[in-house]
């Protein structure tokens, strides 16, 4: 790629793009991975984040759906992080 700096100079910068796209692709796998050991299981407050819905919203939706696993321990409620992701995705997907 070649940027003008001004009439009199010229700056050549070479990038190799299999490189960056290795690079980038990389970067994206360790963020994935990261993100999907962050939590074994979601609380109210963390499905209500990741969902952007309210309590009444989830209940009224999906939560008494037979297919949304959860227990209760306690007075709180618990998901499991990756089948409650899993069923978010079908979940959303069936909505027309």
């Amino acid at each position: 790629m070649l940027y003008k700096a001004d009439e009199s100079q010229l700056l050549n910068i070479t990038v190799n793009e299999k490189e960056v796209m290795k690079f980038c692709i990389e970067r994206i796998r360790e963020l994935v991975k990261e993100s999907e050991a962050e939590f074994v299981f979601w609380d109210t407050a963390e499905l209500k984040k990741r969902t952007c819905m309210s309590w009444n919203t989830i209940q009224d939706t999906f939560f008494h759906d037979t297919r949304f696993v959860k227990r209760k321990v306690g007075g709180k409620w618990y998901f499991p992080a990756k089948e409650t992701r899993a069923f978010l995705e079908q979940w959303l997907r069936e909505q027309l």
